[in-house]
This record gives C-alpha cells, sequence and structure tokens, in this order.
C-alpha cells in the first residue's frame, strides 16, 4: 500500500476529531493540518495522477471552506462579518 495513502487517511481521521473538539481548542491542530494539506494534495496526485489530487483539493476546500472564505474576504478586502 502507497504510504501517501495511509498518511492521507490519517490527515482525515485527524480532521474530524479536530472539528469535534471546542471551538477554542480547533485552532492549533487545524493550522497544522492546514499546513499539511497541500503536501499530501501534491503527493497523492505524484502517486496516481491529477484526477485524485483534484478530488483532495476538492476534499480539503469542503472541510476548510468557512476558513478559506474568511481569509479570502480578508485578504480582497470585502466586509468581512464577525
Amino acid at each position: 500500500m502507497y504510504f501517501s495513502i495511509v498518511l492521507s487517511a490519517l490527515w482525515v481521521v485527524s480532521a474530524t476529531i479536530v472539528a469535534m473538539l471546542p471551538m477554542r481548542l480547533q485552532f492549533p491542530p487545524g493550522i497544522v493540518l492546514l499546513i499539511c494539506a497541500p503536501f499530501l494534495i501534491i503527493w497523492l496526485g505524484y502517486d496516481f495522477g491529477w484526477f485524485f489530487s483534484v478530488l483532495a483539493f476538492a476534499g480539503f476546500a469542503s472541510m476548510f471552506r468557512n476558513p478559506i472564505r474568511y481569509y479570502w474576504r480578508k485578504w480582497t478586502g470585502t466586509e468581512v462579518s464577525e
């Protein structure tokens, strides 16, 4: 079995566990998961092709859609509702 699949599955499990934590405890492990995700997505694409990278990126964007939306609005200067 490819090591990239094992690490990606562990990433999904750990992201699910972090999502169950109270909001004030989600930030530190969430940042680590956010930093690790692009490396895992690229690694999956290297092992299995670009289509699986696109699927992995869609799952990543789905899990982090609210933080991504918040920071996108903050960086582009549009209204950010707190």
